[in-house]
């Protein structure tokens, strides 16, 4: 597993934020704020997800140049 990429990190960045705005949405009973850290968590799950995505891609193309040039 290589290191995560831009996607991976940012898509992380983005679930804890969400997560914050949803712990500060319950505790001040805001509707709003609480509704708009879900979506960030969960636009950051997709975001992170595709960073796999793209790193497992790259990865893969890595491994077949390796095994055509043996």
């Amino acid at each position: 597993m290589g290191l995560p990429n831009r996607d991976e990190v940012e898509g992380k960045f983005d679930q804890a934020k969400g997560k914050t705005k949803e712990v500060v949405g319950r505790a001040l009973d805001d509707r709003d704020l609480e509704a708009e850290g879900a979506a960030d968590r969960a636009s950051g799950n997709v975001q992170e997800g595709f960073g796999k995505v793209k790193r497992n891609v790259g990865e893969a193309v890595e491994d077949l140049g390796d095994a055509i040039k043996r």
